[in-house]
């Protein structure tokens, strides 16, 4: 007869230690690709800002965001239309 409440072997504990490890990894995979989704939509928002105000000065003043920060999100922004303008362009099977 099999005891239910004995510990664990050392092979259950590292099973369960690699499945909580890899529960964590997954979630933090997650929320990166949330994170650059969210990058990228404030990126083109911030681009149309500095189309709006007419410059990235103004737009760095309207926004008060410092003008280092505006021409980083103009390059993510420019980088996803790139790579929107080249998915649109690859024939479709």
């Amino acid at each position: 007869m099999q005891n239910t409440g004995k510990t664990p072997s050392r092979k259950q504990r590292l099973q369960e230690k690699q499945r909580r490890q890899l529960a964590v990894v997954d979630t933090v995979d997650k929320a990166e690709v949330k994170l650059r989704k969210a990058e990228a939509e404030l990126a083109l928002a911030v681009a149309e800002a500095v189309q709006v105000f007419g410059d990235e000065h103004a737009a760095s003043q309207g926004l008060d965001m410092p003008a280092e920060t505006i021409r980083r999100f103009i390059d993510i922004a420019a980088a996803e239309t790139a790579a929107a303008e080249d998915t649109a362009e690859q024939p479709q099977p």
